[in-house]
C-alpha cells in the first residue's frame, strides 16, 4: 500500500478518543477503503509515531486484541488500553457494544 494509504489510516486513528476503540474494518471503512483490513493492520504496524498515534485503540472486529502487537505484545496493549479507560477481560476482548467509537 501507498503512504498516501498509511496516511489516511493515522489520520483517522489520532480521532480515535481515549477511551473508545475501534476495529481494522471500521478504519478501513473510513478511509474509503473497506476491504482493505489487514492492510491498516500493516499500516499500523509501521506507525511512525508510537504515542501521537494510538494506533493499540485498534482491535479485531470481535473485540479481541491481536497477540501480534507491534510495540509489546498483547498485554502491552492492554495495559494501554486500560489506563485509557478501556475495560478489557481476562480473555483478551473489549466490548464493543460499551467501547466501540464507529458503527
Amino acid at each position: 500500500m501507498t503512504t498516501n494509504f498509511n496516511q489516511r489510516v493515522y489520520e483517522v486513528v489520532r480521532q480515535i478518543p481515549k477511551g473508545k476503540v475501534a476495529t481494522y474494518g471500521q478504519v478501513a471503512r473510513a478511509i474509503g477503503a473497506p476491504r482493505s483490513a489487514r492492510q491498516v493492520g500493516w499500516a499500523l504496524h509501521s506507525n511512525p509515531a508510537f504515542g501521537e498515534i494510538p494506533c493499540h485503540r485498534v482491535i479485531f472486529k470481535d473485540g479481541s486484541l491481536t497477540d501480534g502487537f507491534a510495540f509489546g505484545g498483547r498485554d502491552v496493549q492492554k495495559a494501554l488500553l486500560e489506563n485509557d479507560g478501556v475495560e478489557v477481560s481476562q480473555d483478551y476482548k473489549v466490548d464493543l457494544n460499551k467501547f466501540g467509537w464507529l458503527e
